[in-house]
């Protein structure tokens, strides 16, 4: 259900903005993007768990979040990464 650690270094690689970047909004939503599709896989075979549902819909409201102030902070960031990671919107 999380993601590997060869992973999520590739994913900050992908979606940074310098070489020291490991927490802007890209790579934040970069990597819970990921955490969402493992998780919604999971929920494929395990409908009945609603303890890691509770964690999905968290997670998917933090991304919501971090979307919704990069769209207020630099428009053409946003729509990159919505491009990028295949979000709708």
């Amino acid at each position: 259900m999380s993601i590997t650690a060869e992973r999520k270094e590739a994913l900050i690689k992908e979606h940074a903005r310098g070489s020291d970047d490991t927490g802007s909004p890209e790579v934040q939503v970069a990597i819970l993007t990921e955490r969402i599709l493992n998780l919604t896989q999971h929920f494929k075979g395990h409908a009945k768990d609603n303890h890691s549902r509770r964690g999905l819909l968290m997670m998917v409201n933090k991304r919501r979040s971090l979307l919704d102030y990069l769209r207020g902070k630099d428009e053409q960031r946003y729509t990159d990464l919505i491009a990028k990671l295949g979000l709708r919107k």
